[in-house]
């Protein structure tokens, strides 16, 4: 069909979150065919009349409240998470993957803590998303204590639920300005201060790492197991989010630093055997939704996928509800989650200015939404030339979905049975010395201390 059916469901729940922010949703008190939001099609997100900046700040702050309230009663726990990717968890694909999947934790793009720190004009731009996202987290990039808690301390009035320190990308980017990232992993006695300092200007918010499990030829189970030790020894930190490959960092290419060093699952699970007061997300290698469920069963806290759930969405996120957490099939189509983010995509087209974001921007997360699907590339082709002429996403949905048959737009999310286990076949898990096990055993009343004092 040429338009979005209009199809009645009811309003779910997680867009019932405190919405005091300097964004807010004009809704009508009837619920409006093909529209997931509660609102009509003529009323959408508009940005509130705040007059004042310290009138902002203080809406923020509002909602930060009750986002630490909200925490520990509202949330499922995070058992399964999107990655953090540069430029590509930006908020429009952390709003298509919420429409999704009510369940799944989001996570931001890195954000380096000297931009917060030097650009406060545009905090918005930067950390502002819609209510609707959380449960979401708020990956910083950085290295100096000082600087990553100033950074933590000037967005936490934007209601995030975690902060997660990246120790774990391996590209220059990142690694080769001001050594952060996988090179963090190197001084973990610098992570655990910098992971302090965030705690204490953000009390009430926790923070949690994401590293790999060794870098170079820091390799061994012995590495990663000191650098846990030590960085929960000197922090509140209680998840560390770990990628099961080392990280290489001169030689290898970010994407071939996703392949090329070998996976070593044993070393996560050896974690939790010898940290069992602590949280281990396994990441690195995941690609379906049953490879999830093998994980957790095994032990994990939580699984995170990265690009399997940016180039496959609708398989990966469409089932996380349903096969992770155990909820009801809702029935969601394709056309209703469309439905829902055009009227997303159209009130923030230019939001920052001219074509920030643009509507190339903003479509660029819909061109993965029917990966492998009878007509995707003949509509990614014609999507991009829409783009040439469209004023607005509507219109070129409107112009484009054509093209798709309609058991496409409106088919469930699908769902294979035959998948290959990854997790059977594992190694023997590493084991230390008994000195390291009983540094492990202090851990508990370090921590404890610790908390006490922030």
């Amino acid at each position: 069909m040429a338009s979005l059916a209009a199809v009645t469901r009811p309003t779910p729940a997680f867009f019932f979150y405190a919405n005091n922010s300097s964004r807010v949703l004009h809704s009508s008190t009837s619920q409006v065919a093909g529209i997931l939001f509660p609102c009509s099609r003529k009323l959408s997100w508009k940005r509130a009349s705040i007059s004042s900046i310290s009138h902002r700040r203080e809406a923020r702050t509002t909602v930060a409240s009750a986002a630490i309230e909200r925490r520990d009663s509202s949330y499922s726990p995070p058992w399964f998470s999107v990655a953090p990717m540069m430029d590509w968890t930006d908020n429009h694909y952390r709003t298509l993957a919420r429409l999704i999947s009510r369940r799944a934790w989001l996570y931001t793009e890195m954000i380096v803590a000297d931009a917060i720190n030097h650009q406060q004009e545009n905090l918005d731009r930067m950390l502002e998303y819609p209510e609707f996202q959380h449960p979401i987290v708020l990956q910083l990039g950085g290295s100096s204590p000082e600087k990553l808690s100033k950074a933590a301390q000037l967005a936490k009035t934007y209601g995030y639920d975690e902060i997660n320190l990246n120790c774990g990308c391996p590209s220059d980017k990142v690694a080769g300005h001001g050594c952060f990232g996988a090179s963090l992993m190197l001084d973990p006695q610098l992570v655990g201060r910098a992971l302090a300092a965030i705690a204490e200007g953000c009390p009430g918010i926790p923070v949690t790492v994401k590293c790999r499990i060794g870098v170079d030829h820091f390799d061994t189970y012995e590495f990663l197991y000191n650098f846990v030790a030590t960085v929960a020894s000197m922090s509140p930190t209680e998840h560390f989010i770990i990628h099961s490959r080392k990280a290489i960092l001169k030689g290898l290419s970010p994407a071939a630093n996703r392949t090329i060093p070998p996976l070593k699952y044993e070393f996560v699970y050896a974690l939790i055997n010898d940290f069992p007061h602590l949280k281990f997300t396994l990441n690195g290698g995941i690609d379906n939704i049953h490879q999830v469920c093998e994980g957790l069963k095994k032990g994990a806290h939580g699984v995170m996928l990265g690009r399997a759930a940016y180039n496959s969405p609708w398989a990966i996120l469409g089932n996380v509800d349903n096969v992770v957490y155990g909820e009801a099939r809702q029935g969601l189509t394709r056309r209703q989650v469309l439905e829902q983010y055009v009227e997303y995509a159209d009130a923030n087209l230019h939001k920052h200015g001219f074509k920030k974001p643009s509507i190339r921007h903003l479509v660029k997360p819909l061109l993965h939404l029917f990966h492998a699907e009878a007509g995707a590339g003949q509509w990614r082709r014609a999507v991009d030339e829409s783009l040439r002429h469209s004023e607005d996403v509507r219109s070129l949905m409107k112009e484009t979905l054509s093209i798709l048959p309609d058991f496409v737009l409106d088919s469930p999310p699908p769902l294979e049975f035959s998948m290959e286990p990854v997790f059977c076949d594992l190694p023997p898990l590493p084991r230390l010395s008994s000195t390291q096990e009983h540094e492990s055993d202090k851990i508990v009343e370090d921590k404890g201390l610790l908390c006490n004092h922030l």
